[in-house]
């Protein structure tokens, strides 16, 4: 009698690596810390070239389009106001390069230093790569950019005059981790309740029927998510500096903003197959 108990399974059980992070996340990482390693290896004043050209000053865009705003403030110059005349030597630095359109998404790869840039990537590992495995890698990059360039929008609007250079990817890590809160609470999905022929660490556990607008509103896991999160933020944002956690102000009219674009543009981006989608 043969012994079929010895022969090789031929559907052998597909082992995950220990770390499974796609490539675009590896790469996306790696270059925001090679831009920040060469730029705590050159001298203050490239430094400083490379925050006035690809940073995101708020006051260059405004009083580049606004001259009524330039107007009002060489008012408060001529009047002697000495805040005033430390405005117009920030306006006339930044406005020699013009309103700088780039540095909507090039300041998402500049960091303030290697703590900034460790928690970026630490939620880009963790969140992006959910997503990234979602989109594809072309895809993802796209959505990436967007986000960045929603949360430039947000600090933009909300800081209007100001020339405080905006540096960091949190408005694209946001957005990552608002496209990663459409689909990972769902049945199957690895933060979900559990489904029969799904593994929770397998391909499929990413690939789950996401949400639709609608159905957050019914979706209490998802709504507690996007609860926490913003009064997270928020909190966060107005009390850090005052609380000493951090010199530099947190941006966090940024991270709504790229959340908000990565919630609401996740429909544009998904690729999941026709049956899922019509789910």
């Amino acid at each position: 009698m043969t012994d079929f108990s010895a022969a090789p399974d031929p559907h052998p059980a597909r082992r995950e690596p220990m770390f499974n992070i796609p490539a675009v996340i590896l790469i996306l990482g790696l270059a925001m810390a090679a831009i920040h390693g060469w730029r705590d290896t050159v001298s203050d004043t490239l430094d400083g070239w490379v925050l006035s050209h690809f940073a995101l000053v708020p006051g260059r865009v405004t009083f580049f389009f606004d001259q009524s705003v330039l107007n009002s403030l060489l008012a408060r110059v001529a009047q002697g106001d000495p805040q005033a005349l430390g405005e117009a030597r920030a306006a006339r630095y930044f406005l020699q390069d013009g309103p700088a359109p780039w540095s909507f998404l090039t300041h998402a790869f500049l960091h303030g230093d290697w703590t900034h840039f460790g928690l970026n990537a630490l939620w880009l590992t963790a969140f992006g790569s959910a997503v990234a495995r979602r989109f594809g890698a072309a895809r993802f990059l796209i959505f990436f950019a967007a986000c960045a360039v929603a949360g430039g929008l947000a600090h933009l609007a909300t800081h209007l005059n100001d020339f405080a250079p905006m540096i960091g990817a949190s408005g694209a890590v946001s957005g990552a981790m608002a496209a990663a809160a459409r689909f990972a609470f769902q049945p199957g999905a690895p933060l979900g309740e559990p489904k029969a022929g799904i593994a929770r660490d397998g391909v499929m556990a990413w690939r789950q029927p996401a949400l639709t607008l609608a159905g957050v509103i019914t979706d209490r896991r998802t709504l507690m998510f996007l609860g926490v999160w913003f009064i997270v933020n928020f909190v966060f944002g107005i009390a850090s500096q005052p609380l000493g956690v951090t010199q530099a102000a947190i941006a966090w009219e940024a991270h709504a903003g790229g959340f908000a674009a990565g919630f609401l543009l996740f429909g544009l981006f998904d690729r999941a197959p026709r049956a899922m989608a019509a789910r």
